[in-house]
């Protein structure tokens, strides 16, 4: 079965049913090396991080292993228990593109209605990361405190559900899966540093520098899950 073009719109999901059907079919016996990432993109007609979420699918539901620095390969199937991924959970990049442009909205609001107790809130988050990531600990904990400092700066209840419903997404099996493979306390440390640039516009009272640190920090967000797999661990 010859693989076909997947229209751009289009989620991971679709990727990886079409993947999973040539798994099926045996188009990539158990065992053997599936095409390299830019090649499935070339051959499907989408972008690397949309084949990079459908592979990371596909490893949560047990049709594939990926190992870094080496490939992605095809598993045996026929003993394993199908545990497939939520299939309402979202794509981990595609998450993060949608909170690149709600996120850098609240942080400009945050700019300019923000009170001295929500910057300090933001502060105490940004101390709890620096603490556990001085203890080789991710601080996800810190980081929700942080982002939800901001939008309860915005007095929205709308912005700060969809907010925090972004957030929580992280804690999907495809995100925390892709997590394990390009979070690491060095790239934390790096992310902390971006979370005080975005508290100090905040407390400077400058909307446009808020709005552009948040921005930033989605983008190299973005970045760092976008990397190649062999610089997974050493990003």
């Amino acid at each position: 079965m010859p693989i076909q073009t997947v229209e751009p719109q289009r989620l991971y999901r679709q990727i990886a049913d079409q993947l999973r059907a040539l798994l099926t079919k045996g188009e990539y016996p158990v065992g053997t090396r599936l095409p390299a990432e830019r090649d499935l993109a070339r051959q499907l007609g989408v972008s690397r991080p949309s084949v990079r979420e459908a592979l990371i699918a596909l490893e949560v539901d047990g049709w594939v292993e990926i190992r870094t620095g080496s490939g992605v390969y095809a598993l045996d199937r026929s003993r394993r228990k199908k545990v497939p991924a939520a299939e309402a959970e979202w794509g981990p990049l595609e998450l993060i593109r949608a909170r690149r442009v709600v996120e850098g909205e609240t942080a400009a609001i945050a700019a300019a209605l923000g009170k001295r107790k929500h910057i300090d809130a933001m502060s105490r988050a940004i101390d709890s990361m620096r603490q556990m990531s001085d203890r080789n600990l991710m601080p996800l904990d810190g980081d929700r405190a942080f982002h939800l400092a901001i939008v309860d700066a915005c007095d929205n209840a709308v912005l700060a559900e969809t907010v925090q419903n972004f957030w929580d997404s992280r804690r999907g099996p495809i995100f925390s899966r892709l997590g394990g493979y390009f979070e690491t306390v060095k790239s934390w440390r790096s992310a902390i540093d971006e979370h005080v640039a975005i508290r100090d516009a905040i407390a400077a009272r400058d909307p446009e520098a808020a709005r552009a640190a948040m921005h930033a920090h989605m983008d190299k967000a973005h970045q760092r899950f976008s990397a190649s797999w062999r610089r997974a661990q050493t990003a």
